[in-house]
């Protein structure tokens, strides 16, 4: 049955079944078992079946900040594709969500986003079962499998007028899960093939991202193949997974264990014994057996004598090499190297917005710089490494230091070039 026709007679059975269950009485009716089960989890975590589906909603950089730093985010056209349109014909709306259950994308059926605000199935809301008790998205995360909850069987009152499919989506590289795919809208648009729909789009986004993760091992290999002829002995190229793109002097495997904070530098590998460790793009090169070596200095220049061809020098174990820089990146080395004991990410948005509380904004930023300059970067508190040589070389008048900038660090440095 569907539509109309499945809503009043399975919406009286599930009522009863349910109130029979939060009573703890037997009814004839019983739940399905995936429901029963998310049920009993929604009691031992408290959850009042008469609560409002309210939560506190994240601030809209969080959300951001979120978003950047999930797959899901380079997922996002695969899944508009297959669900969008569909979600717009039939009255419902695609939620996307991140592995916390949080929501950080929605669309679709302009009048159900619209209601959807009421239960707070909104950007920012929270969804996790311990929040909002039995719903697709809060139960297919607690249970890693797709599920679909209709009606009375969403363990909160107010949530009785909703249906929903829910899917997990997981990083095929190590099968972690990143979040959750969802279709919603009222009761009435109730179909049984919305979770056959939901659960295939899902899959197809993990292909798309089995898809990107070979280009990036192409890519690391193609990096890798002439540095591992170079260096010799026992060495391998791994994506920042430990996941192999090339091998040399030693047999192959399928997958390093890394530790979860690996810096460049020497490092024992429980696999391999003491190593050397040095980053590559997209990933890193492992030489196995060299712990002995001396260190290789490693020098920084931040080159900012001309605006519009910001760049950063880096010398290092595997040669030379240089990377341009934005704006903003060349702002926080700035800061850095002005700071070499370091920052913390409120001192940081002091630097460079003169305001302490733009934290998220920091640590995005950061990040991505850190992806690109990991061997010489530090955190706790945020700085260069160690040991590391650092010059600055700015423009000939320092007046003319990043000219366009508004950074208060930035600004200080032109007002104590033009006093002096």
């Amino acid at each position: 049955m569907t539509g109309q026709a499945a809503g009043r007679r399975t919406t009286r059975l599930l009522h009863r079944a349910r109130e029979a269950r939060l009573a703890g009485e037997r009814t004839a009716v019983a739940p399905r078992a995936e429901i029963d089960a998310s049920w009993d989890r929604a009691v031992r975590c408290g959850v009042d079946p008469d609560q409002s589906p309210e939560s506190r909603l994240l601030e809209a950089e969080e959300i951001e900040h979120r978003r950047r730093s999930t797959a899901l985010g380079e997922l996002m056209p695969v899944l508009r594709a297959g669900l969008v349109s569909i979600a717009d014909a039939t009255q419902q709306i695609m939620v996307v969500t991140d592995a916390e259950g949080r929501v950080l994308w929605r669309q679709g059926d302009t009048g159900v986003l619209r209601r959807a605000r009421d239960i707070c199935l909104e950007e920012g809301a929270a969804w996790a079962e311990a929040v909002t008790g039995t719903n697709a998205i809060g139960t297919a995360l607690a249970a890693r499998v797709p599920v679909q909850v209709h009606s009375a069987e969403h363990f909160i009152r107010a949530l009785h007028g909703w249906t929903c499919a829910a899917a997990p989506v997981r990083d095929p590289r190590d099968g972690r899960l990143i979040g959750i795919v969802d279709i919603s809208g009222p009761a009435s648009t109730f179909h049984p093939a919305t979770l056959a729909l939901v659960d295939s789009v899902a899959r197809l986004a993990e292909g798309e991202l089995r898809t990107r993760h070979l280009a990036e091992i192409e890519r690391l290999r193609a990096v890798a193949a002439p540095i591992l002829c170079r260096v010799g002995g026992r060495a391998l190229a791994v994506d920042v997974h430990g996941r192999l793109a090339a091998v040399t002097g030693m047999a192959p495997v399928d997958r390093l264990p890394l530790p979860k904070s690996l810096r460049p530098g020497r490092v024992w590998l429980s696999s391999l014994g003491m190593c050397r460790v040095e980053p590559l793009p997209g990933g890193w090169l492992v030489q196995v057996g060299e712990g002995a070596a001396g260190e290789t200095p490693r020098r920084v220049v931040l080159d900012l004598s001309r605006p519009r061809a910001l760049a950063v020098r880096l010398t290092g174990p595997l040669g030379d090499r240089t990377q341009r820089l934005s704006p903003r990146h060349a702002e926080l080395l700035f800061a850095l190297a002005a700071h070499r004991e370091g920052r913390t990410a409120s001192e940081l948005a002091g630097d460079l917005f003169g305001d302490a509380t733009r934290t998220v904004t920091v640590r995005a930023e950061v990040s991505r710089l850190r992806r690109q300059l990991a061997e010489v970067l530090a955190h706790r508190p945020y700085r260069f490494a160690d040991g590391v040589e650092v010059e600055v070389v700015r423009p000939e008048h320092g007046a003319d230091l990043l000219p366009h900038s508004v950074a208060p660090v930035v600004a200080e440095a032109r007002r104590a070039a033009r006093a002096g």
